[in-house]
């Protein structure tokens, strides 16, 4: 996540001082930021849920605390489900884009270099969900 966000950083800092100082954009430089912040964000995710630090609406579970670990079980599930959706259909698109050779339109690369870590970062949060759903048995 660091990673990913010092570079977005840099990037975005030289694209902005290029532009101050000789008013010619890098526009090549907004794909690899998308990337950059896709990659940022389903890491983040993941070790959200790790962490249990991830959005929670409790207002229901915080007048039933009998119903709090049923909740964290379905919220978990429901999770599971998305992610494993996520992972299943970003493999059909990424696989799309190689079979049918598709390139970005700035930098002209294969599109299945951007398009293959959603799916391999989504099967990392269902992997960390298993996880905590075992370890909340």
């Amino acid at each position: 996540m660091a990673v990913s966000m010092g570079l977005l950083c840099l990037i975005t800092m030289a694209n902005v001082l290029v532009r101050y100082f000789t008013d010619i954009s890098f526009a090549f430089t907004e794909e690899v930021s998308i990337f950059l912040m896709v990659v940022m964000t389903l890491v983040g995710a993941s070790h959200a849920f790790v962490k249990g630090h991830h959005i929670a609406i409790t207002y229901f579970v915080d007048r039933a605390p009998r119903l709090r670990h049923a909740a964290r079980r379905l919220a978990t599930v429901c999770s599971l489900a998305m992610f494993g959706l996520l992972a299943v259909l970003g493999t059909r698109m990424a696989w799309d884009d190689y079979r049918f050779e598709v390139t970005t339109p700035s930098l002209g690369v294969p599109q299945w270099w951007y398009s293959a870590w959603l799916p391999a970062i989504a099967a990392l949060i269902v992997v960390r969900l298993l996880l905590q759903l075992r370890r909340d048995r």
